[in-house]
């Protein structure tokens, strides 16, 4: 959010700041053209600051009015707290703006709700789950990051076709929400960046490294603070499998768009915008201290990682039903990541392991056992029968299993059919399956 120095007295443009029981907000009125730092130390209670000094020597002040991203509003800032009732209200209200102006589903419109509540006090968390978008071009993806975008906490709007190093600078600078349109742009050399943004910006404490140039031509490694809420829109999955669990996902263009969204945004619709996010702001001062991780709404029966990345949004949701919703989407997903794993190479793999093993009990297991098991299962998959050389290779190459030669034969070690049994539970692959049991 800010550089911290040491040097006494020097001021420090600020945007957000958290010290000690003291939150420092950044907010912009437009009509008057002029920054100002909210500071609230006493539970939503707050004032207008032009500076604010710090016991650490430090003395914060805002950015500047005239800053290309916060004049042309290309960073959405609140412009200065507004009561925002009760929590039940405002969640109610966010549904009634995102559902005028999208058509998501029922679902995923109060989840959205949550999610640009959460984007506010994302960092009371150590991690946080990213909203998509997903479908083909004229399914409404862009229409639906501009609406639920336009809410969230710092919002700023980034396609994948844009330059990475900008998007680097406002996350490091600004914090906030990444709203990102395109982020599978196919072709674009910008990919490979915006995928490890992604990857690292769910947990804090994990930047990006880059390495700088100075005006002397000196090289200077800095390390990009990446960590916030991201929502995104793309046309495809994204090949990695670890990125792909980190989202809670909309399929778009499943259906006929309602007639009632309008073809076009009204000019009243950033004013509403800016009126949530008024009263949006007043619920971070009021709440920012109060929230924490819930570990009664853990969801039993998916993966550890869909737990960690969804648990900040459970534990903030009082609404049973749409825990409900975000709990049925998680088995969803855990369910489709493990048939997808089962049916890829290396899930074959394990489950001829797995075959050989509860055959042999206590016996030892082959490479060419194991080869023979899998042609049963796959030769037609293959055009043919594959040889031990390369299921050999497989498992030692991408499970690091370990070999040694008995009798003229490779067999798997002696501890690593039980390993390999751990390893294919997580793939959903059990002894059960097989017609046996430990």
């Amino acid at each position: 959010m800010t550089n911290h120095k040491d040097t006494i007295g020097e001021k420090i443009p600020t945007v957000s700041r958290v010290a000690g029981d003291t939150l420092v907000e950044l907010v912009y009125d437009r009509a008057k053209r002029k920054t100002g730092l909210i500071v609230s130390r006493f539970g939503g209670l707050w004032n207008l600051e032009a500076e604010l000094a710090l016991g650490s020597g430090e003395l914060l002040v805002p950015y500047s009015a005239t800053n290309n991203l916060i004049a042309k509003e290309y960073v959405l800032l609140p412009t200065s707290p507004v009561e925002y009732g009760f929590k039940n209200e405002l969640i109610a209200d966010i549904c009634a703006y995102i559902h005028r102006y999208v058509d998501l589903s029922p679902r995923f419109e109060r989840i959205a709700a949550y999610y640009v509540l959460l984007t506010w006090v994302h960092d009371a968390f150590e991690e946080v789950p990213y909203l998509r978008l997903k479908g083909d071009y004229g399914t409404g993806k862009t229409r639906a990051l501009m609406v639920i975008g336009s809410l969230c906490y710092k919002s700023f709007f980034a396609s994948g076709a844009s330059t990475v190093s900008p998007i680097f600078h406002i996350l490091d600078t600004f914090g906030g929400t990444l709203v990102l349109d395109e982020a599978d742009l196919p072709f674009s050399d910008a990919k490979a960046e915006l995928v490890k943004i992604l990857n690292n910006g769910t947990v804090a404490g994990m930047p990006v490294l880059r390495t700088l140039q100075n005006r002397y031509k000196e090289f200077n490694p800095y390390a990009f603070k990446v960590f916030g809420p991201k929502i995104v829109a793309t046309r495809e999955r994204f090949d990695d499998h670890a990125l792909e669990s980190r989202f809670l996902t909309e399929e778009t263009g499943l259906r006929e768009v309602r007639r009632d969204v309008p073809i076009h945004l009204p000019p009243e619709f950033k004013q509403e915008a800016l009126a949530l996010r008024n009263r949006l702001l007043h619920f971070r001062l009021c709440e920012f201290f109060k929230v924490k991780v819930d570990p009664s709404a853990l969801v039993p029966g998916v993966s550890p990682r869909l737990n960690q990345i969804a648990l900040p949004l459970l534990s903030i949701i009082d609404d049973a039903d749409v825990k409900d919703d975000i709990k049925r989407m998680l088995h969803e997903q855990h369910t489709a990541e493990l048939m997808e794993r089962r049916e890829s190479i290396l899930g074959a793999l394990l489950a001829s392991v797995v075959t050989v093993a509860m055959q042999r009990r206590q016996g030892t297991v082959s490479i060419r056992d194991v080869a023979a098991q899998f042609n049963v299962d796959h030769c037609a998959d293959f055009g043919g029968p594959v040889s031990n050389r390369w299921v050999g290779h497989m498992l030692r190459t991408r499970l690091d299993v370990k070999t040694r030669k008995s009798k003229g034969i490779y067999i798997l070690c002696e501890d690593e059919p039980k390993r390999l049994l751990a390893i294919a539970m997580r793939f959903g692959i059990e002894a059960t399956d097989f017609g046996h049991t430990n």
